[in-house]
């Protein structure tokens, strides 16, 4: 992220610091960030060409094999939310990171079988056995929840290794970039490697790729930070609800005095005016309080702390829902252009022949150059042009746009490849994805650091995680409209051409155009945490 008002989470107190046995600090970055990089080569290589190798690999047709990518890509964009539960609650992110990782390495060890013994695979373009099926969706399984419980939950772990905000933006900006480019290499490598060479060699890669990233981390083990659990902060939220409906009938008090702080009991400034009825979950009454200034009962007395936190998370709900329709076109383009390159020409040059599955790279590579380009071009040139700094949310704005102009892009290149079919080159279907892919760059590093910045400090992993919820959300709105046009419409039969997929698109930018003005509704109200809005805070 750029350097300026970095996304942290509560206060720096709440946050680990090096002064315990020198651990925590810069130190700690080299080996989260290698982990990183291993752990997403590995899943970019099994991810990105998986409607390939179900199609010629399991005899599946192409609009299923569509549909089964975007389950899978919803799981691993779901799961992050359950690690992220477990890691805030009970484990800690050390433990739900390494945990996660064996888990990849029994789902790579299972879709290396299948790739390399003929008894787990249909011959002869048969339908797959139940056996078969059922080794295949354990192994998918299997490296989901690895993935899901490993890349957000290293985001957390790697910015709760840092004290400083700037140092948190330096870190979140390699992070990022590792991503990106660590997909970018898997989706031209590896997949050419499983289009040329074998599957078998393929998930071999991937393989030792999540080895390398398992071996890294626990390397790394002596200098982490590790932070301590104090209880499921979801308990800590639960209890400002039944709180407040136990204290129903009392009168919600104006004096500062009448509310509980903790056992500190500093009354700097009273609850919030916003959603009063929960501060009387807070509101102190006989027999509340013990002797020694403790709670007698946590679900009848919460600490002001509580409610805001409580609050906090209620007022951006609404401002996080207005991006599951951003990722839910992105989730139908990702599985249709794999389709659509299928049937163009995909070769460049008389010998080399781009590989449908790594479409993706494109996306990748446009949005990693975005990325790079922020600080020293785009954000200056919008300062200069603007007179001041974006916020958060104009960056997450600027996404929307880019999303549905991909979107209509989408349409009329698909209406000329519909026109000349096989004669088409596949470099046609790049523009459309380089500006999804500017989009990503603007909407997906502005969503981390914005729930990053506002959620309560006992919800780090959660926070980052909110963004993987969105995505898997999404991915899974994605198969159920899919499934919807196949149903009501012609849209979508198995061979594409005989089909219009140029009008699921304009549906898309329909849709799209919608859901921004229900997100600029959204921004207009929302106030950032402490009531003000932060210029300045343009970190990717």
């Amino acid at each position: 992220m750029a350097a300026g008002n970095t996304p942290v989470s509560g206060d720096a107190e709440a946050l680990p610091t090096t002064a315990h046995g020198g651990r925590g600090g810069w130190k700690t970055t080299p080996f989260i960030i290698a982990t990183a990089a291993g752990l997403t080569l590995a899943a970019g290589g099994w991810l990105n060409n998986l409607i390939v190798f179900l199609i010629q690999e399991f005899n599946i047709k192409s609009i299923n094999a569509a549909q089964i990518f975007n389950v899978i890509n919803g799981c691993t964009n779901f799961f992050p939310v359950i690690a992220a539960v477990v890691a805030d609650s009970f484990l800690g992110c050390f433990s739900v990171i390494w945990i996660s990782s064996l888990v990849s390495l029994l789902g790579l060890i299972l879709l290396v079988l299948t790739a390399t013994t003929d008894s787990l695979r249909p011959s002869n373009g048969a339908t797959p056995s139940g056996f078969q099926y059922a080794v295949l969706f354990t192994a998918l399984a299997l490296v989901s929840i690895g993935l899901g419980g490993t890349r957000f939950t290293l985001a957390t772990m790697g910015a709760n290794q840092l004290t400083e905000s700037h140092h948190q933006a330096t870190y979140f900006i390699w992070y990022f970039f590792t991503l990106y480019v660590s997909s970018l290499t898997s989706a031209t490598g590896i997949v050419y490697v499983q289009d040329n060479l074998s599957w078998g060699w393929g998930f071999s890669i991937c393989l030792a790729a999540t080895v390398f990233g398992f071996v890294v981390f626990l390397i790394g083990k002596r200098y982490y930070c590790r932070e301590s659990q104090q209880g499921s902060p979801f308990a800590s939220l639960a209890q400002v609800i039944v709180a407040s409906f136990r204290k129903r009938r009392f009168a919600i008090s104006s004096k500062s005095d009448d509310y509980y702080y903790g056992v500190k009991e500093v009354a700097v400034v009273g609850p919030t005016k916003s959603f009063r009825l929960l501060n009387r979950a807070a509101l102190k009454i006989e027999g509340d309080i013990l002797p020694n200034g403790l709670i007698a009962k946590p679900w009848n007395l919460c600490s002001v702390q509580q409610v805001e936190d409580l609050k906090t998370l209620i007022r951006i709900l609404p401002l996080w829902s207005t991006s599951i329709l951003l990722s839910t076109p992105i989730g139908i383009q990702a599985s249709l252009v794999v389709l659509q390159a299928l049937t163009t020409n995909r070769y460049l040059g008389p010998h080399f022949q781009v590989p449908a599955g790594s479409m993706i790279v494109f996306t990748l590579l446009s949005t990693a150059m975005c990325l790079s380009l922020f600080d020293h071009c785009i954000w200056p040139l919008w300062k200069k042009v603007i007179h001041k700094n974006p916020t958060l949310l104009q960056q997450i704005g600027i996404g929307h746009v880019l999303n549905i102009t991909s979107m209509a892009v989408s349409a009329l290149i698909e209406s000329k490849r519909r026109a000349r079919s096989h004669s088409m080159s596949i470099l046609w279907l790049v523009p459309q994805l380089a500006i999804v892919g500017f989009g990503e760059a603007f909407h997906f590093p502005g969503q981390v650091a914005l729930y990053y910045q506002e959620f309560p400090s006992n919800l780090k992993s959660m926070a980052t995680a909110m963004v993987a919820v969105l995505i898997g959300v999404g991915f899974y709105l994605s198969t159920l409209l899919i499934d919807f046009v196949r149903r009501v419409s012609g849209w979508l039969p198995d061979n594409i051409n005989d089909g219009r997929l140029d009008n699921v698109y304009w549906v898309l930018v329909v849709i799209g155009v919608l859901n921004f003005g229900y997100f600029l509704v959204c921004s207009w109200f929302y106030k950032y945490k402490n009531g003000e809005v932060r210029e300045g805070d343009h970190s990717v």
